[in-house]
C-alpha cells in the first residue's frame, strides 16, 4: 500500500501504484463503491478549499438514466455479505484479510424532514449518573453538528472545539462535498449556528479543520492522550447520527491499533490506525468525539463497518452492528495542528511500495508486507531495504499485511525512529529507520 493511500504498502511517492483491490468472497478482485484543553491559538491559515466528494454527508441528486445493473451474485455460497452503509466508499480491514468492509459514516439527506433542535447534556440526578452520564456531561458542549450543501447534495456530520475562538476538528469526507460554490454551517451545543470556513484539510488521514465566523467563547474539548488508551476501557461516542444533534451512545474499546482501509478508487484510499469502539456510531456520527470515562478525547469516529440488508445486489446496507473505528487523538491533533498553523498537514513516510506476502498454504493469509519497489534516497533506502524484503513487524507490532504496514508507519510522526522487522529469503533480520515525511 502506498503512503498516498493506496493499497501496496506506506511509502510510495504519490501517482505510485494503486491500492490492492477489495476482493468479493469468491476471491474477485473489486473495489468497493459508494464513510488537556486544546493548545491551538495561532491566526486563521488560509488553504484551498476541498475539491468534491462523492457522497460526503448526504446523498447527492441521482443523475437521469437507467438504475445500474445489480451485482453478480457471489459464486461462494454460505458466506455473510458485506456491504457499505450510506453513500461513501468502504474497504478491506486489514488488507487482503478478508475482515470485513468498512465504510465512512455520513448522514444520508432526507432520513429527517427538519434537523433536530440542539440539547444540553445535564446531569438531574448525581446519585444515579454513571460514568457515561459524567462523560457526556464533560464532553458535549465541545461536540457540534456540521451541515453541508452543495449544488446537488446536502447533509450532516459532526466535529470537535479545538479552540474558544472557533477552530473545529472534523472529517475530511464530511466537508469535502461543499467544495466550490457550497456552504458549511456549523450548530454548537447551545444552537447557536454559525458560518464556517474550510481551514485546510488532509484527505490521507480523513481530517479537516474549519473556522467558525465570529465565534468566541467557545468549550475546548479536551485530549486524552490516545496512547494510554487500553481494549476494554469505557468508551462514550458523541455526535450528530441521522441529524440527531448531541446524541450520545457508550460501549468499550475493541481493539487499538487497528488498521483500517476505506475508499473507493485508488485515488481516494485512506488508511488510519484506527481505534475499534463496539459504540453505537451512525451515518452523521462522522468527525464527532470518541471519549474515555473522564470526558476526554480519546478518538475521532470516521468509520464504521456495515452488513449488506437487502437480496443480492441491493444497494440497502444497515447501519451500526458494533463495529465502529476512531482517528486516534494523538494523530488527530497533530494534524489538526498543523492545518491550524499552515493550512495542510504531513505525515510519516517510508519510502517503499509493498503488496501483502501470502501464507504458501492459504493465499487468504497474510505473512507480512512484502517490498514490491524502494524509492531512492527514500528512508527505507537508507535502512538497507530491498525489493523483495518482507517487514513483518514494526517495533513491537505485528505485520501481516500491506495495510497494516501503512497504518503502522501513519501512526508514527515524520522524524520518528523505528525499529522494522525484515525477513529476507531464510534469514529475519531487524532495521532502524528515521521516517521522512510527506505531505
Amino acid at each position: 500500500m502506498t503512503e498516498s493511500g493506496q493499497p501496496t504498502v506506506p511509502g510510495t511517492t504519490p501517482g505510485g501504484q494503486g491500492p490492492e483491490p477489495l476482493r468479493t468472497p469468491d476471491g474477485t478482485p473489486s473495489y468497493a463503491a459508494p464513510g488537556g484543553s486544546s493548545p491551538w491559538s495561532p491566526p486563521f491559515a488560509t488553504a484551498p478549499q476541498p475539491t468534491s466528494y462523492p457522497g460526503y454527508g448526504g446523498h447527492p441528486t441521482p443523475p437521469a438514466g437507467p438504475a445500474p445493473a445489480a451485482a453478480p451474485e457471489s459464486r461462494r455460497a454460505g458466506r455473510l455479505r458485506i456491504g457499505l452503509a450510506g453513500l461513501v466508499a468502504g474497504a478491506l480491514i486489514g488488507g487482503g484479510a478478508g475482515a470485513g468492509v468498512v465504510a465512512l459514516v455520513d448522514d444520508p439527506a432526507g432520513t429527517s424532514g427538519t434537523p433536530a433542535a440542539a440539547q444540553s447534556v445535564v446531569i438531574q440526578n448525581p446519585e444515579s449518573a454513571t460514568t457515561a452520564t459524567a462523560a457526556a456531561a464533560k464532553a458535549a458542549p465541545s461536540v457540534v453538528t456540521i451541515y453541508v450543501s452543495s449544488a446537488s447534495s446536502s447533509g450532516s456530520g459532526s466535529g470537535v472545539v479545538l479552540t474558544d475562538d472557533g477552530y473545529v476538528l472534523t472529517n475530511n469526507h464530511v466537508v469535502a462535498g461543499g467544495g466550490s460554490g457550497g456552504s458549511v454551517q456549523v450548530r454548537t451545543s447551545d444552537g447557536t449556528l454559525y458560518g464556517a470556513t474550510v481551514v485546510g484539510t488532509d484527505p490521507a488521514s480523513d481530517l479537516a479543520v474549519l473556522r467558525l465566523e465570529g465565534a468566541e467563547d467557545l468549550t475546548p474539548a479536551t485530549f486524552a492522550d490516545s496512547e494510554d488508551v487500553q481494549v476494554g476501557d469505557v468508551a462514550v461516542a458523541i455526535g450528530a447520527p441521522l441529524g440527531l444533534s448531541n446524541t450520545v451512545t457508550d460501549g468499550i474499546i475493541s481493539a487499538t491499533d487497528r488498521a483500517v482501509q476505506t475508499g473507493s478508487t485508488q485515488d481516494d484510499a485512506t488508511v488510519i490506525d484506527a481505534l475499534q469502539t463496539d459504540a453505537a456510531i451512525n451515518p452523521g456520527n462522522s468527525g464527532g468525539a470518541l471519549v474515555n470515562g473522564a470526558g476526554e478525547v480519546i478518538g475521532i469516529n470516521t468509520a464504521i463497518a456495515t452488513v449488506a440488508s437487502g437480496v443480492p445486489g441491493s444497494q440497502s446496507q444497515s447501519g451500526n452492528i458494533g463495529v465502529g473505528f476512531a482517528i486516534p487523538s494523538n494523530t488527530a491533533q497533530r494534524i489538526a495542528q498543523e492545518i491550524v498553523e499552515t493550512g495542510s498537514a504531513t505525515r510519516a513516510f517510508l519510502g517503499v511500495t509493498a503488496q501483502t506476502a501470502a501464507d504458501d498454504a492459504n493465499s487468504e493469509v497474510g505473512t507480512g508486507a512484502e517490498i514490491v519497489s524502494v524509492e531512492p534516497d527514500s528512508a527505507a533506502a537508507g535502512a538497507g531495504l530491498q525489493e523483495g524484503d518482507v517487514v513483518t513487524a514494526v517495533g513491537d507490532r505485528p505485520v501481516t499485511t500491506s495495510t497494516e504496514l501503512t497504518a503502522a508507519v501513519r501512526s508514527q510522526a515524520p522524524g520518528e525512529t523505528v525499529e522494522l522487522t525484515v525477513r529476507r529469503g531464510d534469514q529475519t533480520r531487524t532495521a532502524e529507520v528515521t521516517l521522512g515525511s510527506t505531505s
